[in-house]
């Protein structure tokens, strides 16, 4: 097949992957990793990669040091440390109000922001400080980077994480098709939410408003509906799967919204489904104790604890670069070995990884999003967001790889389905409605690339013994 890249100056070419096993490297990968972190922009977050006098932004990397408020005024981004507690709103009117939307192109303006409230603790008009998030501009320069990643969903994390987990975050397939979804991160806790819990939906007869779905009778709220686990489950062979979130009764969990995996007890007060069980772990540090016993399963989520996301924090925590580098150099320095087509491979000639943020935090960034409908007229009243960040390492992917293509968590689902021979958009829901499916990140054709180790100021053993409890990764 032919799949679309881009060298280092941004041309595309077009690049043929053999897949028989000796003419390409590896045919697919064994393993994929997708490491979600909390709230960030590209224009935010990743200021560091425009380099000296910011020779390289915006070309080649599409990042910009100002914004627009809605004065019209160009507002110059402030540096601040990761740890800030600065916490925008980021809420579904939040996008709303950001997008500032022109219905005649319907076409984010992205200059509805106040730059008046920038005392207040709320500003948008800041980037973090490249020092801080060095482990993340590494990897960025090393391997790949997308310009154009977007967030699906118009809102906050709990949406988020269902569309990158299951594509979508409406209560059933037909709620999807009728582009009904929760659009703001809910008062319960899915499957296990109190009586009478609200959990806020959109649809096209309400939108830009939201509307009340509560939690009456018990279970109301308690999702139904085929996700990725579900296709790996169904897949022949059957594929292995785990979520790794530090706690069962928390927004950020995508499998406790999900019937078919939490199977709740009678008074839906536990989880108690035997995928719950097996493929749900509360404790996100065992990812790595998993990789050391060279048990990495075939598709796993990582999500991180507080004091390791990157959501601002009120104690200043800044764990979340060292995180993220400890887990790609688990993997990329893993003794253990897949026996493919009777050859071994390393975990890291055989393992994909996206690193990408659940949603835009607030903070400002300039590309407008590709909305999917006009307003009140199907899914485009929920999708898409705003840019989030996205890196992608592997063994295949060239050398500070920048790709211009238009991605979002549906292009991530898809890469799974495609990769383990699953017809893409299986699920119809965000993986059907994305465009791409990210196969530009990697030449197969390669000889893998040797892997050097991330430099970070923690390293594992420091989140193995870890003993501080753990906090949910965000606070709203």
């Amino acid at each position: 097949m032919k799949i679309a890249t881009r060298n280092a100056g941004g041309l595309l070419l077009l690049v043929c992957l053999v897949t028989g096993v000796g003419q390409a490297q590896i045919s697919n990968f064994q393993h994929i990793v997708i490491i979600y972190q909390e709230n960030r922009s590209p224009d935010n977050l990743f200021q560091g990669l425009c380099g000296t006098n910011r020779s390289l932004c915006p070309s080649p990397y599409d990042l910009q040091n100002f914004g627009t408020d809605n004065k019209g005024q160009a507002i110059p981004l402030t540096q601040v440390p990761l740890g800030s507690p600065n916490d925008p709103d980021h809420s579904h009117h939040g996008f709303v109000q950001m997008c500032d939307l022109n219905t005649s192109t319907n076409q984010c303006k992205m200059d509805g922001l106040s730059s008046t409230n920038c005392s207040t603790g709320k500003c948008s008009f800041e980037y973090v400080n490249p020092a801080d998030v060095a482990p993340y501009l590494t990897m960025a320069q090393q391997y790949g980077w997308a310009n154009f990643m977007f967030q699906t969903n118009q809102g906050p994390s709990t949406p988020a994480h269902q569309f990158i987990f299951g594509g979508t975050s409406a209560p059933s397939a037909s709620d999807d098709s009728a582009a009904t979804f929760l659009a703001e991160n809910p008062t319960g806790l899915g499957c296990l939410a109190p009586l009478n819990s609200v959990f806020k939906l959109i649809s096209p007869q309400t939108a830009p408003k939201e509307f009340n779905l509560v939690n009456n009778p018990l279970g109301t709220v308690c999702f139904n509906h085929d996700t990725m686990a579900t296709l790996l489950d169904n897949h022949s062979p059957q594929l292995s799967w785990k979520y790794y979130t530090p706690g069962a009764n928390n927004i950020w969990t995508a499998p406790n919204l999900i019937q078919d995996i939490c199977r709740p007890t009678g008074n839906f007060g536990k989880c108690t489904g035997r995928e719950w069980k097996q493929n749900v772990d509360l404790n996100p540090a065992d990812v790595l104790t998993d990789i050391g016993a060279c048990n990495l399963q075939n598709v796993i989520w990582v999500i991180p604890t507080g004091q390791n996301s990157d959501h601002p924090s009120a104690n200043g925590s800044t764990g979340g670069p060292s995180w993220v580098s400890s887990i790609v150099n688990k993997i990329g320095q893993s003794p253990c070995t897949d026996t493919v087509n009777g050859k071994a491979l390393s975990y890291w000639q055989d393992t994909a990884i996206f690193i990408t943020w659940d949603d835009w935090g607030g903070w400002y960034d300039h590309e407008p999003p590709t909305l999917l409908s006009v307003p009140q007229q199907g899914q485009g009243d929920y999708q898409y967001g705003f840019r989030v960040p996205l890196v992608v390492v592997s063994a295949y992917t060239p050398q500070g790889y920048i790709d211009n293509l238009r991605y979002d968590f549906g292009s991530i689902l898809r890469f799974v389905e495609q990769n383990f021979g699953i017809p893409e958009g299986a699920l119809n829901f965000a993986d059907q409605r994305a465009t791409n499916d990210l196969t530009s990140f990697f030449n197969l054709n390669l000889s893998p690339r040797t892997f050097n180790r991330i430099p970070a100021p923690l390293g594992e053993e420091f989140f193995l013994n870890d003993k501080r409890p753990m906090e949910p990764p965000d606070t709203d």
